[in-house]
């Protein structure tokens, strides 16, 4: 009689993806709104061969230590700061993420994001539920920052920068970027033009963040760089809450050394209720929402299954961030 593998999923995702999974292995999937805790989730891998997470759990040493049958671990996400990828490698544990579905439903809500805080539009709202819409028109009321024919500065020229961009050209706007890699191919067939980050904040009347959350990218911008960017200046993230300077950030809005921002991550998150950004009018705030619509989610979700199965039966990873795991086992 064989014996069906066991996976522990961290948090409910679309039922066609639990099904796939279903039909190879012996499901657990954690029912709670909230994440398991890091004690709970060591308890729940400790004989599981296979284990689907999102950003919210903490893959570390201490857990892959107490999970000795783990064969693979697959990502909810593409970012992958909150996995010891180096310690699964280590462990020849190939780790799954989910590249490439979500970057235009991701990009969507950057630019949303720019348009909003450009156009105070969340602000404005906020005004009108309020109840203090009392004149028809004003002439002076609710002027914010064009958008059309202005700089967009890309922060890295990833899958969703390149797709921000490309939303950008439809506003005629000027786009250059900073990234560790030069992609003059792209920069050919789009338009963009490479620049140095000082020279990016200097020039961009929107400045977005598309980088991977590292330890070179921990506040990544803080006030130094705040103070480089223009006084009419827009920050967009839809990165990582901590690849900004929270604290200098609620700063620069507050003294106006930049216009506004739009933010789809925090730090932390969920974002605290005393957190002194939620008392601004110039910020927009989503809950990190980037990649949630129902054909980028079912696509990361039916991704992130066939990982987990495919590593479960030896087989390599359709998307694997540590590739270099399969030379450790045939060595």
């Amino acid at each position: 009689m064989n014996v069906r593998p066991r996976v522990f999923v961290t948090r409910e995702i679309m039922q066609e993806a639990l099904d796939l999974i279903d039909q190879h292995a012996d499901m657990e999937v954690w029912p709670d709104e909230e994440p398991p805790s890091p004690q709970i989730l060591r308890e729940k891998v400790a004989n599981a061969e296979g284990l689907l997470t999102n950003i919210m759990d903490r893959v570390d040493a201490q857990l892959l230590e107490s999970a000795p049958r783990l064969k693979v671990v697959s990502q909810l996400a593409v970012g992958l700061d909150n996995v010891d990828v180096a310690g699964a490698t280590r462990r020849g544990i190939p780790v799954g993420y989910t590249p490439g579905v979500l970057a235009k439903a991701t990009a969507d809500v950057g630019f949303a994001l720019l348009m909003s805080a450009a156009r105070r539009i969340g602000e404005s709202d906020r005004w009108v539920r309020d109840g203090q819409w009392t004149l028809a028109f004003h002439p002076m009321r609710w002027l914010g920052v064009d958008i059309h024919e202005k700089t967009l500065g890309i922060i890295g020229l990833g899958q969703i920068g390149l797709e921000m961009a490309r939303r950008g050209r439809g506003f005629d706007m000027r786009i250059i970027y900073h990234s560790r890699t030069r992609r003059p191919e792209l920069e050919a067939e789009y338009g963009l033009e490479y620049v140095d980050l000082p020279t990016l904040l200097a020039e961009a009347d929107f400045v977005s963040l598309h980088v991977p959350l590292t330890p070179e990218t921990h506040h990544y911008i803080g006030t130094p760089e705040l103070r480089q960017m223009k006084s009419t200046a827009v920050l967009i993230n839809v990165a990582r809450g901590p690849v900004v300077d929270s604290a200098a950030l609620s700063t620069a809005l507050k003294e106006g050394w930049i216009y506004a921002a739009g933010l789809d991550v925090t730090d932390p998150e969920p974002i605290p209720a005393d957190d002194p950004l939620l008392t601004l009018p110039n910020v927009v705030i989503s809950p990190h929402v980037g990649s949630a619509s129902l054909v980028s989610r079912g696509a990361m979700c039916m991704l992130a299954a066939r990982n987990l199965v495919a590593g479960l039966a030896g087989r390599p990873l359709d998307r694997c961030a540590n590739p270099e795991v399969y030379e450790t086992r045939a060595n």
